[in-house]
């Protein structure tokens, strides 16, 4: 059973902050690490282009994200680790894609939908103000992403599910409409990474303001920690673990064993202070190491451009191969590209000759197996008459020696006749 393709981006758009580390970043390492698995991950700095026109922000994101992935100790010898807009493949498919994509179909994305829905709150008669052709395609541009590499499984929040069904959806068009050279891929969503909490107990988000930056330093790490909110049950009384963010955070960090005792101390009344010197002490021994290498690349980034682009290369392998496919199925050839079908009608016509040479050669065969015995009574009188010829001509050779012979004899006589004569008179 050939390996399954697993991939995963993140946009460019802020510094990764423990939400990005326990719902994608460390389950994508731990994926990278299993031979069952072809891994890709890569910087989605297309992507961060849509909603941020800030380019000092996209180029630190960039830097930081690249940094935190092999920090964290992401193995590029295991894993593709690229950044997207290295891969010139990815815009080329997107837009062949685009040409297949209904715009029925853009049109149900939830961002468009919510753009929408926010300028029609807001009174505005214009619908679409604001909303630029990025945010109303980026789906396509995600399908691309996924599509390009044949990625089947593709990890996400439950936000993001849509945009995997609209992935599958415009694969299956192509597919449909030339040729089934792109898989359909899997939304896999992991229940336990979309309950991480933030500061105010939300999801933690961006959106929210409410991260905790992952290589903050120790002292700050701790003060974001400390404003965590929580209820105003004193130290003694028990405290429900499982409506707490302290908990929820730890439990993300510790073993099951740890989980288990820190939800006992919980129950036996743990007083708040405690508990968030417990989920710092235990955070920051987690993140100490990861953090000083964060820091030895951020200082270093010629390295991580080298890493970058040697995962790009490695990208670029499979995508320009599979492009390539994509091209001619579409129609984009080389003015001397000969199809399939036509290869197949050149090679019917030259078997078709083949054929009719060795029907005639076989014809032939069977003239000449119904002729043979004729030619061999042929040769046979032939050969007879030759023998004949040969003995006649011997007979005549000897009759001519005889009559020579005889002539000669008479001669002789007559000549002594003439000469016993010619003695007498």
């Amino acid at each position: 059973m050939s390996k399954k393709t697993i991939l995963t981006g993140i946009t460019t758009t802020g510094i990764p902050h423990i939400g990005n580390y326990l719902g994608a970043i460390k389950p994508a390492i731990q994926a990278s690490e299993d031979p069952g698995f072809n891994s890709f991950f890569f910087l989605a700095d297309y992507h961060a282009l849509i909603k941020c026109h800030d380019p000092e922000r996209v180029a630190e994101s960039t830097r930081a994200i690249a940094a935190t992935w092999l920090a964290l100790g992401l193995d590029t010898d295991k894993a593709t680790f690229y950044r997207q807009t290295d891969i010139p493949e990815i815009p080329e498919l997107t837009w062949i894609l685009t040409c297949q994509t209904s715009k029925g179909l853009m049109n149900r994305a939830h961002a468009y939908k919510a753009s929408v829905d926010a300028n029609r709150d807001a009174g505005k008669e214009d619908l679409d103000d604001g909303i630029t052709m990025g945010l109303f395609s980026y789906p396509i541009l995600m399908a691309a992403d996924i599509l390009m590499f044949n990625a089947d499984i593709i990890p996400v929040g439950k936000d993001q599910v849509q945009h995997i069904e609209m992935a599958r959806d415009i694969a299956g068009r192509f597919n449909h409409q030339f040729e089934p050279l792109l898989r359909l891929p899997e939304a896999q969503v992991d229940e336990e990474t979309q309950l991480i909490p933030g500061l105010d107990g939300r999801k933690m988000s961006k959106s929210y303001d409410n991260t905790i930056p992952l290589f903050v330093e120790p002292d700050e790490l701790y003060r974001l920690i400390k404003l965590i909110k929580t209820d105003s049950k004193g130290p003694g009384e028990p405290k429900d673990p499982d409506l707490s963010t302290l908990f929820q955070l730890y439990r993300c960090f510790a073993t099951p064993a740890e989980t288990a005792q820190m939800r006992k101390a919980f129950e036996e009344g743990i007083a708040w202070g405690d508990a968030k010197k417990n989920l710092f002490e235990y955070i920051d021994s987690v993140l100490s190491g990861p953090r000083l290498r964060y820091k030895e690349l951020m200082a270093d980034l010629g390295y991580v451009e080298e890493v970058l682009l040697k995962g790009a290369e490695k990208a670029r392998s499979v995508a320009s191969d599979n492009l390539q496919k994509v091209r001619i199925a579409s129609g984009i050839r080389p003015l001397t590209y000969v199809t399939p079908q036509q290869q197949t009608s050149v090679e019917k016509k030259e078997k078709s000759a083949e054929e009719l040479e060795r029907m005639e050669a076989g014809r032939q065969r069977a003239i000449l197996m119904k002729l043979q015995p004729l030619l061999d009574q042929v040769a046979q009188a032939e050969d007879k008459e030759a023998e004949a010829k040969a003995v006649l001509l011997a007979k005549q050779a000897e009759v001519e020696g005889l009559k020579k012979k005889a002539r000669q004899k008479a001669q002789n006589e007559l000549d002594l006749l003439q000469q016993e004569l010619s003695q007498w008179l």
